[in-house]
C-alpha cells in the first residue's frame, strides 16, 4: 500500500537521490501518475523581480549647494580688524587745521595756528550663531557619505559673514553703526536726469530705459558733486568705484549711434573708474548708485571693521549630542571722508 508522502518529503527525497544516491523507499507513491517527472515544482517563496531596488541606486559625492547673494562690501571699501571682541567702543579722532595771520612785525604777537580735534565714536555689534548635531544624526549622514558635522561648521561661518556683510552695508539698528548706504553723514542722494523713454530709472522690466548718453549724464552728476565737495582734491584721473546693483547692469553696455558703450563713454575721460554690482544696492523702493573716491589727500575713503571674524566657542558635549556658539562682531562700515562718496537715488 503506497505511504501517503507530502510534497515537501518528496523534493527532499528527489534532492537527496540526486546529490548523494540515497534512495528513499515509497517516496514517489504520494504523486498522481499522469504528473511528468520533469514538471517545475510550484514556488514556496514569493514571486519577485529581481534584487531590492536600493542596490542599484547611488549617491553622488559632490554636493551641490544653494548659492546666496555674493558679499561686496569689503569688495568696495576693503576690510581691516579693529580692536577684540572686548572693545565696545572705537573712538576715531578727526583734526581740523586752524590758522590765521598777520601783518609782520619785530614786536607784532598777532597771528595764530592751531588745531581743533573730534572723536567721531562707533559701537561694535556682536552677534552669534549655534550649530548642533546628535550621535545618531551624524551616523546616518555619514552612512550617505555627508560629512554633516563640516557642513555644519560650514553653515556657520557663512551666516556670519552673511550678517557681516550686511553691516556693512546698513550698519545696526539702534546702534551708533553705520553701512555704506545709510550712513547720516553721507550727502543727500542725487535724483536722475529724466530719461526719454520716460522716469528716472536705467532699466524698467529688464529691459534698457536709458541711452547711452543719459547714463553717462547721471555718472557727470555723481562726479561733478565729488569735485565741487572735495574743493578740486578729487579729479577725474582719481581711483573711483562705481558701485551699482546688479539688476541694472545691463545698462552699462548700452550704446550710442557709433556703437560706444556707456564703460568706454567713461574710460575716455575717467581712466581709473572700476565696476562693482552689488545686489544690496537694490530696493524696492528704489535703486541706489553710488561713485566712491577710493582716497582723499592721499588717504582711505573709508573701510569695512569687524572685531571679531568668527570665535569657536567650547564644544559642549550632551548625552548623545554636540552643540557650539560662534561669535562674530562689527563696526560697520567707517566713512573717514563722507564728501568722497556720492550717491544717487532711483536709477
Amino acid at each position: 500500500m503506497p505511504m501517503n508522502r507530502s510534497p515537501e518529503f518528496a523534493r527532499d527525497a528527489a534532492r537527496l537521490e540526486q546529490q548523494w544516491g540515497i534512495v528513499m523507499p515509497f517516496a514517489m507513491d504520494w504523486m498522481p501518475p499522469d504528473l511528468a517527472m520533469d514538471a517545475q515544482p510550484p514556488l514556496v517563496s514569493t514571486p519577485n523581480a529581481g534584487i531590492p531596488a536600493f542596490f542599484t541606486q547611488l549617491v553622488d559625492p559632490e554636493v551641490v549647494r544653494i548659492l546666496q547673494a555674493p558679499n561686496k562690501g569689503a569688495e568696495i571699501l576693503g576690510e581691516q580688524k579693529k580692536g577684540t571682541w572686548v572693545d565696545q567702543t572705537i573712538f576715531i579722532p578727526v583734526v581740523e587745521n586752524t590758522g590765521e595771520v598777520s601783518t609782520y612785525g619785530d614786536f607784532n604777537t598777532l597771528g595764530r595756528s592751531d588745531v581743533n580735534e573730534e572723536w567721531e565714536q562707533r559701537q561694535s555689534y556682536l552677534f552669534q550663531t549655534i550649530i548642533e548635531y546628535g550621535d545618531l544624526e551624524v551616523e546616518r549622514a555619514g552612512a550617505a557619505k555627508l560629512e554633516l558635522v563640516s557642513e555644519k561648521q560650514q553653515s556657520a561661518a557663512k551666516t556670519l559673514d552673511k550678517f557681516l556683510d550686511l553691516t556693512y552695508h546698513f550698519g545696526i539698528s539702534g546702534f551708533n553703526n553705520f553701512g555704506l548706504i545709510n550712513d547720516p553723514s553721507l550727502s543727500t542722494p542725487l535724483q536722475p536726469v529724466t530719461k526719454s523713454k520716460g522716469g528716472l530709472k536705467w532699466v524698467v522690466s529688464g529691459a534698457i530705459n536709458a541711452s547711452a548718453e543719459e547714463i553717462y549724464a547721471d555718472f557727470q552728476t555723481l562726479f561733478t558733486q565729488l569735485a565741487t565737495v572735495s574743493n578740486g582734491y578729487i579729479t577725474a584721473e582719481s581711483p573711483m568705484t562705481l558701485v551699482y546693483p546688479n539688476q541694472v547692469a545691463s545698462a552699462l553696455t548700452a550704446t550710442n549711434l557709433y556703437g560706444i558703450t556707456i564703460r568706454a563713454y567713461i574710460k575716455e575721460s575717467f581712466p581709473n573708474v572700476e565696476y562693482v554690482s552689488d545686489p544690496r544696492y537694490n530696493a524696492v523702493s528704489g535703486n541706489t548708485v553710488q561713485l566712491i573716491a577710493k582716497e582723499f589727500d592721499g588717504k582711505k575713503t573709508g573701510y569695512c571693521a569687524f572685531n571679531e571674524k568668527s570665535r569657536d566657542h567650547a564644544l559642549v558635549r550632551s548625552l548623545s549630542s554636540y552643540a557650539q556658539k560662534k561669535t562674530a562682531g562689527t563696526w560697520g562700515a567707517i566713512i573717514r571722508y563722507p564728501l568722497a562718496i556720492s550717491s544717487m537715488f532711483g536709477v
